[in-house]
């Protein structure tokens, strides 16, 4: 604290800023402990928690055996991602993943999406998903906001309609988020990243993302 008794600021550039923020991160990791988890793994937790500034998310992020070695080939192999907000999609790092083949999709304000919602009866995240399934593409599925694209994903999983490289289940909220999460996390033969519990959001769902782009274009 300065005299005044206001915290010193520190003059750095944005990767300076970036560096030393991870710097920080890992020390506070290192200090709480908690669970151990593989390197690619840590570097998901720490992009999240860089997003957040929430340490909980160390604990609370689960990932399926070899999620992040499977995610990395797939995107490798030119997977697109598939979000369910727009906020998320314009979060999640495009250049990086079009230099890898892939495409990265939001359908929720398409014409069509709406249309199916509103015959249905259902809403249009989940009726966006149904509009992915028919992309004929590999596919990371990145939900940080609608609990109902989760259990729309896991019935179409278990419909064997569809086979996604990775769901990211991150939707923050009350209503049915835990228990999408948990549908999602039951699952023996996807891949899969899910926060568990209320937490999460858009830009969670971006920041893992990213940091799995960035393990793969920052090398």
């Amino acid at each position: 604290m300065t005299e005044r008794g206001m915290r010193r600021v520190e003059e750095l550039s944005p990767s300076e800023i970036e560096a030393r923020s991870m710097e920080i991160i890992t020390q506070e990791l290192a200090a709480r402990g908690g669970r151990p988890v593989s390197p690619e793994e840590e570097l998901v937790v720490k992009r999240v928690i860089h997003t957040t500034a929430d340490f909980d998310f160390a604990d609370h992020l689960i990932f399926s055996d070899g999620a992040v070695r499977k995610a990395l080939d797939a995107l490798r192999g030119g997977a697109c991602i598939v979000t369910d907000t727009n906020m998320a999609r314009a979060g999640i790092n495009r250049r990086s993943l079009e230099a890898l083949g892939g495409e990265l999709y939001c359908f929720m304000a398409d014409g069509d999406v709406a249309e199916q919602a509103r015959r249905t009866g259902t809403t249009r995240a989940r009726a966006a998903m149904d509009k992915a399934a028919g992309l004929g593409r590999d596919c990371i599925f990145a939900i940080g906001n609608a609990p109902t694209a989760l259990l729309r994903l896991y019935e179409l999983v278990e419909e064997g309609t569809l086979s996604p490289k990775l769901i990211i289940g991150v939707p923050v909220g009350f209503v049915n988020v835990e228990a999408a999460k948990e549908r999602i996390a039951s699952l023996t033969h996807t891949p899969y990243i899910v926060a568990m519990g209320r937490k999460g959001g858009s830009a969670v769902a971006a920041a893992v993302c990213n940091a799995l782009l960035y393990q793969i274009c920052r090398k």
